[in-house]
């Protein structure tokens, strides 16, 4: 099992992991709101709505710059951001979505398997061999 550098990459990856959850979440419900606003009318309500509109575009924006410094210390793949790239044969999807599927991985289990290379990572600092960590931040 592949460990990460430094604590400072861990709270990368679980900040992008939040984010990318709080867009999962915030997308469909901020859209369902202004829909049901908009149908009943309210004025007030399609205020709320689009502030939470605008809210989730903030989200969104702040998890694709966290994503990109997200990288399997294997393959060096972005394992949180949309890449293009084939995804290993065995690699795990939750409701249609690689990312999600580590993003939950990474919150619930502190381990995921890189959607690339399917080589699992624990969200540990790595020591050398003398047992020291490779850097304190």
């Amino acid at each position: 099992m592949h460990r990460l550098r430094s604590k400072s990459a861990i709270h990368r990856f679980r900040i992008a992991a939040v984010l990318l959850c709080a867009k999962c979440f915030l997308a469909p419900v901020s859209g369902g709101l202004l829909i049901y606003s908009l149908i009943r009318g309210d004025r007030q309500l399609t205020l709320i709505a689009l502030g939470t509109m605008a809210f989730t575009v903030l989200v969104v924006f702040l998890q694709w710059l966290s994503a990109a410094h997200t990288h399997c210390p294997l393959c060096i793949a972005p394992v949180l951001a949309s890449r293009g790239c084939t995804k290993n044969k065995h690699a795990r999807k939750f409701l249609g979505s690689h990312r999600l599927h580590v993003a939950l991985s990474i919150l619930f289990m502190n381990s995921f398997r890189c959607p690339y290379c399917y080589e699992p990572t624990a969200l540990e600092v790595r020591r050398r061999q003398d047992g020291t960590p490779y850097s304190r931040s």
